[in-house]
């Protein structure tokens, strides 16, 4: 009777083991991945459209339509090039502004989404949506390096407070970032740009 119940109870152990794997699963399975195919090598990124649907919901629908084909990243924030005595930004940015600069201007803003809203901070790895007044921003997209909560809901980086809107983030790849990101530039524009060859899906 004893043997019996240890047996029944070492499978239902291994039944709410196999249980919480699953959900674990399922529960990173649930966002979706996509691939940054740049001229430094592969970037993954997990997207968060639970938490800012309609940021990271926008940004899917400019990759299923092709946008990001022979993108680039062309901007760099560092330590060295920017206004002394400002809060200091790390990040590269990238998108179509430069390889299809009619058809970036041509999208409608986004919906601002802050983080105060989404919880999605900008620590190391975030990948943001780049703008100019809230609800402006729409192809471009930058990726912090380093953590940077002068981005967040009521940092410093921005004049308005509303900081900007943080959608997803590196799970592969932040060594491919870090190349890109310290590669030549004059006055925050990389020279040349690094080449973004496309942007899938996983």
């Amino acid at each position: 009777m004893i043997v019996h119940f240890r047996v029944y109870m070492a499978f239902l152990l291994l039944a709410l083991a196999a249980s919480f794997a699953a959900c674990h699963s399922a529960s990173n399975n649930g966002a979706p991945h996509i691939i940054i195919s740049t001229g430094d090598g592969d970037i993954e990124v997990e997207l968060y459209p639970k938490q800012a649907p309609k940021t990271a919901g926008a940004f899917l629908s400019y990759i299923d339509s092709g946008f990001y084909k022979n993108g680039s990243f062309y901007r760099v924030l560092n330590d060295d090039n920017q206004v002394t005595g400002a809060g200091a930004s790390r990040l590269i940015q990238g998108g179509i502004w430069k390889t299809d600069h009619a058809k970036a201007v041509g999208v409608p803003g986004v919906p601002h989404e802050p983080t105060s809203i989404t919880h999605i901070r900008h620590t190391d790895g975030t990948v943001s949506l780049a703008r100019s007044d809230p609800g402006t921003g729409t192809t471009e997209f930058f990726i912090c390096v380093g953590d940077q909560p002068g981005f967040d809901y009521g940092g410093e980086n921005n004049p308005d407070g509303q900081g900007y809107a943080a959608f997803g983030r590196v799970v592969k790849g932040m060594d491919v970032v870090r190349a890109i990101y310290s590669r030549p530039e004059n006055n925050q524009s990389f020279t040349p740009p690094i080449p973004i060859y496309k942007i899938v899906r996983k």
